[in-house]
Parts: structure tokens; C-alpha cells; sequence
């Protein structure tokens, strides 16, 4: 299994060596950096060293962005996610940051009949609806490494360019900024290890170590810190409980986006986001519930429980088990489909 060593420096590849002042700015006074992190909940203590019992200098609140100088373990955890980033006056715990990039695509003018599949780029994007009289009205806001599907282009206000969402949770569809979204390329929704039968692979997920590992041929491949679902308190029989469902199951279906919230069987969603639109790289294997394997935008606290039930993932590690893995609706075909056991 991979160590929190290894963790850490996987971690720390993408953080960007230059050391600029200030934070929490908008994105768009910051330009195009390499490593930047936005804070995904209400409020976030800045630390005067990275741990929880030294003095907090200030807080840092929702959306605003960090720019993140290097990641460090903290010997006193919190709990099993021991990661703190350094920023600007100080150090923040990294669960409630993400990592983020501001990118900004060339505009795509023509889309097939069902729409093109498209993920977010920049931190964070309010987008808008219509109303009556013509009237744009800010609506989501979406998040980096969100996904959605675009089906045109039209001129918005102050004849800027937006790509039209259809959501299938919705009977309205959206407008966002157009460089804001980047086209997910065929090659990039391509399976991989097809040279591996579906039933030579299978997913293991710890509870306890609240990790995933993907092996083939019974040998580990693949190992993820993820975090898994809450322990139920509910004893109401009619409130979907929020703990992971141990046992054996299997990969059933695959979304590479997917409306969380506003009535779904599941969302994660909190104070800070009361609906979770763009999900990205689901994978079901729980059919009841909707329970699923899938990459998450509202926190960073991989290795900690904190989902309402599903598997969260970073979004490119939950890309890798949507293209390695198979579904099949009908189990009782044992060669077409991934199992995944849960313990």
C-alpha cells in the first residue's frame, strides 16, 4: 500500500516553486499560475506552523485562492490526513484546499447532435440562465475539474461567448463563459489495460485504511488514498444511510458526469454547496442507493471519511478507475465486469 511518504511527494509534484506574495485574490488578478488552491469551505484558519495547536493568524474564506508554496506532514496529523500546505502568511490544513489551475481554451463553434463532453479549467465559474424578458441570471457556480455537457455556443452579455449545459437533473439548460471549459478529448474517454480480461481485475476498498486498490491477476496496479461514507446515525428506516456498503459488489454502470443533488439518491453536498452539478468519472457498483466511485471538487481530505456514502476520489485517479474498469448490468456474467469488494 502506498505510504504517506509517497503520498506527499505525489502531492507536492504539481506545487510550483516560485514564491509570489498575497493570496486569496481573485483568479483573475492572478493569471495563469501553476499551482494555485482554493478554499472550499466556509472559513479556513491560517496556522503559524503547520499543525492545529499553533496560533491561528487569520482566516481564509470560501472560493478564495491560495497560492500554495509547498506541501508538509505535519507529525500531529489532524487525524489521518497529516498533509498542510504552506501560502502565504502561514500554513493551512490541505483538506479543504484544492488544487486548481487557471486555463483558458480556444472556443469551440460546432457540437454533434448529443453534445460534447467538456471539463472546467479555472477555479471557479458562475454560470447563468435565462429568464423572461431575456434577463441572464447568475445560477451554479462550477468548479475546476468539473465536467458537463455542451451543446452550443451563444453570444452573452457584453457579446462574450458562452457554451449552452444541458444537465440531465434539469429542465433548464445553463451558459458558462466559454474559455472557461476545455474539450475532453476522445482519446481521453478511451478503456485502458484492454490486454486484461474485466474479470482478472477488481477493485478493493478499505474502510480502515480508507483506501482503493485496483489489481489485475490478484496484484496491485494501482493504490489510492480515497474517502469513504460517514457512519449512519439515522435510525429513521426511510433516510438513506451515509455509511459505504461492505460486501461484494460489482462495476454496474459509468457517467463521466453526473448531477449530485437537487433529489438524487446521493450528494455530498454541504453548506457550501447546496447542489453538486459535474460530478466527474462516476462509476456505480451499489444499484439501490447509487453508490459510486467518483472524483470530488469540495474537499481534499482523501484518507479521512467524509462522503455521504460514495467513494471520493481526485478527479484524475477516479478518471483512471473509469477507464480501466468495466460494467455490466448483469452479474450473473461473471467476464464482463469488474468486481469491487468492500471491507
Amino acid at each position: 500500500m502506498m505510504n504517506r511518504r509517497d503520498f506527499l511527494k505525489n502531492i507536492a509534484l504539481g506545487v510550483s516553486a516560485s514564491l509570489l506574495p498575497g493570496g486569496g485574490r481573485s483568479f483573475k488578478e492572478l493569471g495563469a499560475l501553476t499551482q494555485l488552491g482554493r478554499v472550499t469551505i466556509g472559513s479556513l484558519s491560517v496556522y503559524s506552523q503547520p499543525s492545529e495547536f499553533s496560533r491561528i493568524k487569520f482566516q481564509r474564506f470560501f472560493n478564495d485562492l491560495l497560492h500554495i508554496y509547498e506541501a508538509v506532514e505535519s507529525p500531529d496529523g489532524p487525524g489521518y490526513n497529516p498533509i498542510w500546505y504552506r501560502v502565504w502568511g502561514g500554513y493551512v490544513h490541505s483538506g479543504y484546499v484544492q488544487q486548481v489551475k487557471n486555463h483558458l481554451n480556444p472556443i469551440i463553434r460546432e457540437f454533434p447532435s448529443i453534445g460534447s463532453l467538456m471539463e472546467v479549467t479555472v477555479p471557479f465559474s458562475t454560470s447563468y440562465r435565462i429568464r423572461s424578458g431575456g434577463n441572464w441570471e447568475p445560477f451554479y457556480t462550477l468548479f475546476y475539474g468539473s465536467t458537463h455537457r455542451v451543446h452550443e455556443i451563444v453570444e452573452g452579455p457584453l457579446g462574450r461567448l458562452y457554451y449552452r449545459i444541458n444537465d440531465s437533473l434539469l429542465t433548464t439548460s445553463y451558459y458558462v463563459l466559454a474559455e472557461h471549459l476545455r474539450m475532453v478529448d476522445d482519446d481521453e474517454l478511451t478503456p485502458i489495460h484492454l490486454d486484461v480480461l474485466p474479470r482478472d481485475k477488481s477493485i478493493e476498498i478499505s474502510i480502515d485504511h480508507q483506501s482503493l486498490r485496483a489489481l489485475e491477476y490478484g496484484r496491485v496496479v494501482k493504490d489510492f488514498y480515497v474517502s469513504t461514507g460517514r457512519i449512519s446515525t439515522s435510525l429513521n428506516p426511510d433516510i438513506i444511510p451515509t455509511d459505504t456498503p461492505k460486501g461484494n459488489h460489482i462495476v454496474r454502470s459509468k457517467k463521466p458526469s453526473v448531477h449530485m443533488g437537487d433529489g438524487s439518491l446521493r450528494s455530498d453536498a454541504s453548506e457550501e454547496y447546496k447542489t453538486l452539478p459535474g460530478v466527474p468519472w462516476v462509476s456505480y457498483f451499489e444499484p439501490q442507493t447509487g453508490v459510486a466511485i467518483h472524483g470530488t471538487y469540495w474537499h481534499n481530505n482523501y484518507g479521512t471519511v467524509m462522503s455521504a456514502g460514495c467513494i471520493n476520489m481526485l478527479p484524475e485517479e477516479a478518471k483512471w478507475i473509469y477507464r480501466w474498469s468495466t460494467p455490466y448490468p448483469d452479474a450473473s456474467i461473471t467476464d464482463f465486469h469488474t468486481p469491487v469488494f468492500v471491507y
